[in-house]
């Protein structure tokens, strides 16, 4: 047997989302949109401006005549903590996931700890509730207790694996709170949806209450989202951010 010291492992308080391929403009909108009245003439779209037409990108999103904005692709790479995860893979319709395995390689040290502006404290019952502010102690508690939890937990995992166990069942102990990654895929309308429940906005018609931790994985996708489809992501924000 070999034996097993602390390992050392490393906190984040952030996600990460690299957008790594893209196929996905506003007139790809507009060509699907078309070809309900042109046929084979709507492929002339793709050669012209679409600025002309955000009339129509509008209407479509107002109306809710979603099906063209599913004609386009975008696939992000993100690493965030595995809870966030979980809430994630709950959008299932437009979306494909690939997300690394414990099952088949040594789940890496790096662990999630809120950050200073992380809201610690929440109020009111389930459906009426609020985060509020933490105190100092509070968020140094926090830290604290979560530093020492994650360090049991890997040296747990790395002693089950010095003797031998294999890492399918060795990860069971690690919690919730170490990052995975995972590369998503999604279109446009699946996009807008995840965004219409996972994101806070002050244009948003319909409220929504998410976790911060997925709401700031959601803010960096729509940024990337925001520069490939910028008509459509007018649209999306003037008619209340409800998917079409």
């Amino acid at each position: 047997m070999t034996p097993v010291g602390d390992p050392d492992i490393s906190t984040r308080s952030d996600v990460s989302v690299e957008l790594v391929k893209s196929s996905a403009s506003d007139s790809d909108v507009l060509f699907a949109a078309r070809v309900s009245t042109l046929g084979e003439q709507s492929l002339d779209e793709l050669q012209k401006d679409p600025e002309r037409s955000k009339g129509l990108i509008n209407y479509l999103m107002r109306d809710r005549h979603g099906s063209p904005f599913e004609h386009n692709s975008m696939t992000f790479f993100i690493s965030a903590p595995i809870f966030v995860f979980r809430e994630f893979m709950r959008h299932r319709v437009g979306w494909s996931y690939n997300e690394e395995s414990g099952r088949y390689r040594e789940l890496d040290p790096v662990f999630y700890v809120p950050g200073a502006d992380r809201k610690l404290v929440q109020e009111g019952r389930p459906g009426k509730y609020v985060f509020v502010e933490g105190s100092p102690q509070q968020h140094e508690l926090v830290r604290s207790v979560l530093d020492d939890s994650y360090q049991q937990a890997y040296t747990a995992y790395q002693k089950l694996l010095a003797e031998g166990v294999a890492r399918e069942v060795a990860r069971s102990v690690l919690p919730v709170g170490l990052f995975s990654s995972m590369y998503a895929t999604c279109n446009a309308r699946s996009l807008m949806h995840f965004l219409g429940l996972r994101t806070q906005h002050e244009q948003a018609k319909v409220p929504s209450f998410p976790q911060r931790e997925i709401e700031m994985v959601g803010e960096k996708m729509e940024a990337e989202w925001a520069k490939l489809m910028p008509l459509t992501y007018a649209a999306f924000n003037a008619n209340g951010r409800v998917a079409p």
